[in-house]
């Protein structure tokens, strides 16, 4: 039987077991919830910063952020510019999902509504425009299948 020991020295840790007894999360996801929150509160919290600190991709990180979201423990909140797009998001991390989530009301809130005053329309540049050569079907196609089945 192997024995495993755990030295502990210095650079603690406390959190909740929580999300590490969860067992609808994946290892990956557990992990990176773990990582974010060991690392100091004035940390570059971007999927980017999380990604140079460890070998997997920003894809990656995206794609346990986004489990972390569906099961709580991430609340993204979007923000809206007064032009009415979308800008950036603001991610809170929660060592248990909040009192009351389920899964079904896991959709990201919207800090403020679209504005219907004075939208901004803009015409679409047409320098590069890909109908100018579009592709050409080749009509000789049906033809040469048709040899090749008679060969």
């Amino acid at each position: 039987m192997a024995v495993f020991r755990v030295e502990k020295n210095q650079n603690y840790t406390v959190m909740s077991n929580h999300h590490l007894r969860n067992s609808t999360l994946s290892l990956k996801a557990k992990g990176l919830l773990s990582q974010i929150l060991s690392l100091p509160p004035d940390w570059d919290y971007t999927l980017k910063g999380l990604s140079h600190i460890n070998r997997e991709s920003v894809d990656a990180i995206r794609t346990a952020v986004n489990e972390l979201e569906q099961a709580g423990y991430v609340t993204r909140l979007r923000e809206r510019k007064e032009n009415g797009q979308l800008g950036g998001a603001e991610y809170i991390i929660h060592e248990q999902p909040p009192q009351g989530f389920t899964p079904d009301n896991s959709t990201p809130p919207i800090s403020a509504p679209p504005t219907q005053e004075k939208p901004i329309w803009e015409n679409p540049t047409q320098a590069n425009s890909t109908l100018e050569n579009p592709t050409q079907l080749n009509k000789e196609c049906k033809a040469i299948t048709e040899k090749s089945i008679n060969i």
